[in-house]
């Protein structure tokens, strides 16, 4: 039987990538995208740029990307931006430009797709696809067994980077939940290549949070019971896992460990839903960071807009899922009158959501989702009666 050959392709810190080609004399230092329009780089007599800084920055916004420079502060994606500038003051902080953003996204999924079938659109920055009937892909090359398909994903990467100028990390693997760990081993322009057999010596020695569905708050409960690593968790009984976790959570803990999924491919092109979600570094309470909570949360309805509009789909119906500190999941939905795919609009839906649920307790994971989709210009659409409201807040309850 041919082997099963799914990759994983990854942009490497795409938005901030997408800024360095426009702004070559940032390459090497610390910057943060996520500003505003006030943040936009002066343009000097001389030529070159003044750029705004971290320590100049006061209000509620959240980092949509940095570069690995910034990164080695501690500065990552969904940090507060006040944040992060105490972090890395001196990093330099753009505005983003979603509409650039956008046109980059395309022009690499469209360099892909001239040399692969079809592809799982996972955003604007990841994709999967399978390499395993492309001609070579079973081939060894010398003495690499795997040489033929390893040859394929190196020629993917260098088509992207000549159409794009930007890097991009590849993961291949017999299926999707490997292929996601493996793409983010060796950044950036990484190429990580694993077989079953490589499972104990290359997957097992990572820490649990590297499984994609296992977040901070797993991975600290986890770590509480004695399981640090993924091969710790490979170790553990199925029984003990799902009294302790669930069914079907315990279930998927013990086979992810293990390197099991056997989740096909996904390429329909009108989904049922889209969403957004983001877990916390630790747990927050609706009450007491309510200012983080409203820049996160307008951050996530902002992103699920830009995810209708890229995919060309309006939603009528808006729904918010929390995940509490007791790993209750705890969900509610709004039908509308009208279709939307407005930030601003979903942004009040979704709040509206939020005031029908038990907020008591800390809860580690804030997810916003829109259903009942159609394609854009088939229905009536519902815009923002007051879209004024840009600075993050909700009136109730963040």
């Amino acid at each position: 039987m041919p082997r099963r050959w799914i990759a994983h392709l990854d942009m490497d810190a795409f938005f901030a990538s997408v800024e360095l080609l426009r702004y070559p004399e940032l390459r090497g230092q610390p910057m943060v995208v996520g500003g505003g329009t006030r943040h936009q780089p002066q343009r000097l007599a001389d030529g070159t740029h003044r750029f705004a800084r971290l320590r100049d920055y006061a209000g509620r916004g959240v980092a949509t990307t940095a570069t690995y420079e910034a990164r080695a502060f501690g500065v990552h994606s969904g940090i507060g931006l006040m944040k992060a500038a105490a972090l890395a003051p001196d990093a330099i902080l753009l505005p983003v430009d979603f509409d650039e953003y956008r046109r980059m996204s395309r022009l690499f999924k469209q360099t892909v797709l001239t040399r692969v079938p079809m592809i799982e659109d996972r955003g604007i920055d990841e994709i999967y696809f399978d390499l395993s009937d492309l001609p070579g892909a079973q081939d060894a090359v010398g003495d690499d067994p795997h040489g033929g398909v390893r040859a394929i994903a190196v020629a993917l990467q260098q088509a992207v980077a000549a159409a794009t100028g930007l890097g991009c990390s590849i993961g291949l693997s017999p299926n999707k939940l490997l292929s996601k760990i493996c793409s983010d081993l060796e950044k950036p322009r990484g190429l990580t290549l694993i077989t079953e057999a490589d499972i104990p010596a290359r997957i097992w020695p990572l820490p649990v949070k590297r499984i994609n569905g296992i977040g901070p708050k797993a991975s600290a409960r986890l770590e509480s019971l004695g399981i640090r690593s993924i091969g710790e968790l490979a170790e553990a009984e199925p029984h003990w896992l799902i009294e302790r976790f669930g069914r079907s959570y315990g279930a998927w803990l013990h086979a992810a460990a293990h390197g099991r999924d056997d989740r096909p491919l996904s390429f329909g092109r009108d989904p049922k839903s889209i969403s957004r979600e983001t877990t916390f570094e630790r747990d927050l309470h609706a009450r007491h960071d309510r200012a983080e909570l409203g820049a996160i949360f307008t951050h996530l309805c902002e992103r699920l807009a830009d995810d209708l509009r890229r995919k060309g789909m309006v939603a009528k119906s808006i729904g918010v899922k929390l995940r509490q500190d007791d790993f209750r999941i705890v969900t509610r939905e709004i039908t509308m009158e009208t279709y939307t795919a407005d930030a601003v609009t979903i942004r009040q839906q979704a709040g509206q959501c939020l005031k029908r649920m038990p907020l008591e307790r800390r809860f580690r994971l804030l997810g916003v989702r829109a259903g009942h989709l159609l394609p854009a210009g088939a229905t009536e659409v519902r815009e923002a009666k007051n879209p004024a409201r840009s600075d993050g807040q909700l009136a109730l309850p963040f």
